[in-house]
């Protein structure tokens, strides 16, 4: 997966490094912003009780 994106990604090797660190960041942002917050309500992990 990781080199059909390397081999898609334009330009010269330099520029492939800047658009892979661009791609890494927007995901995470994406996971952070969106994803993360819609799933936490479902997680059980609120349910803490100390005996």
């Amino acid at each position: 997966m990781y080199g059909w994106i390397w081999r898609h990604l334009p330009g010269p090797v330099a520029l492939r490094v800047v658009e892979a660190i661009v791609l890494v960041a927007a995901v995470v942002a994406l996971l952070m912003l969106v994803v993360f917050p819609w799933v936490e309500p479902l997680l059980p992990f609120n349910d803490v009780s100390v005996q």
